[in-house]
């Protein structure tokens, strides 16, 4: 027995939606529909994403909310914005991979692990973290040289929440002058970090996800059943879409909060190596070592969780409108609807 048909017949039980897996999806419309729902994400949350990076690279003790005001009213609304472009173009063939990577993997162990006998409920946990694992390596390929264009374009300018004056004029000028100074490797500044900031990340948080709906199904049933004993109904569980679509945004939001708070100290980390120029060391940019000391220096171990409010914020927001979307997605690009809504 695989891991669709176990997730089938518990999903029969209580009459939730079982889950899509690789082989039910019509790969065509799922990364056509996916490349477009996921850039209506990334433009709702990237002002989010600039202000924590803005807080990780400079020396401020200004909050989040009077970051964002500060960059609004000097900068225009525009400045929130500022790297876009860049990532956004990024995204979509980084999605693709993570996506690919992500559904392959969780199908595959997920297949395996029930055919070693391992209950179906480890078997789910133990998909998603590998699934989350893999993804997030794969994706880090495509990712690491976006993150660190569009990074120096969202720290640059005049500001004092900038850590450089404005030295770009778009994200191919960034690119150019990045590859100029410090060759290809230049644009996997922070890929080993970035590894160990969102492999385990990922890892973690699609492990925590599966765990958490199943945690909030069960309260949902056992107060369900509840009610039903005391009117002497059928003791199942008919959930329509919204009730879905919630138990699925308040798992995720569980899941990323958990997440963003375990790996913030590596991701403060990260984002300044990727940041910061070489100039200030020669021509070599910043060691892990050195970056740590020089946070410490700045503000104690606090430091490395410097911008930790809009990182949860937007890791939490994140999680909740990518799953809810990405489930929807996964519906939407099923190759027998019927059967999957």
């Amino acid at each position: 027995m695989n891991i669709r048909v176990a997730e089938e017949e518990s999903a029969q039980e209580n009459n939730i939606p079982a889950d899509i897996d690789w082989e039910m999806l019509d790969k065509s419309k799922f990364f056509f529909l996916g490349a477009a729902l996921f850039s209506g994400v990334s433009v709702t949350l990237y002002p989010i994403v600039l202000v924590k990076t803005r807080q990780q690279v400079v020396q401020s003790q200004l909050s989040g909310i009077r970051t964002a005001f500060s960059i609004v009213k000097h900068e225009g609304l525009r400045a929130l914005y500022r790297g876009f472009g860049t990532s956004l173009m990024g995204t979509i063939p980084a999605r693709a991979l993570y996506m690919a990577a992500l559904e392959v993997t969780k199908s595959n162990v997920a297949s395996a692990t029930v055919k070693l006998g391992v209950p179906e409920t480890t078997a789910a946990a133990i998909a998603n973290a590998a699934a989350g694992l893999s993804a997030a390596m794969t994706a880090q390929l495509v990712w690491t040289p976006v993150d660190v264009v569009s990074q120096r374009l969202m720290v640059q300018g005049t500001h004092p929440s900038c850590s450089s004056p404005r030295r770009y004029v778009n994200g191919i000028d960034a690119f150019r002058k990045i590859v100029g100074t410090d060759g290809p490797k230049g644009l996997y500044r922070g890929f080993g970090i970035s590894i160990l900031t969102y492999a385990p990340s990922n890892a973690v948080w699609w492990a925590s996800y599966s765990v958490a709906q199943r945690l909030v199904w069960g309260g949902i049933g056992c107060y369900i059943w509840k009610k039903d004993d005391e009117s002497n109904n059928s003791n199942t569980i008919r959930p329509d879409t919204k009730t879905v679509m919630a138990v699925q945004g308040i798992s995720a939001a569980m899941a990323g909060g958990v997440s963003a708070l375990i790996t913030m100290p590596l991701d403060t980390i990260k984002t300044r190596l990727q940041v910061l120029d070489g100039e200030e060391n020669g021509r070599r940019g910043p060691t892990v070592g050195q970056t740590v000391r020089n946070l410490i220096k700045e503000g104690g171990w606090l430091a490395c969780y410097r911008g930790l409010g809009p990182r949860w914020a937007s890791m939490s927001m994140s999680a909740t409108t990518m799953i809810t979307t990405y489930e929807f997605l996964k519906r939407l690009s099923a190759k027998n609807q019927d059967s999957s809504m």
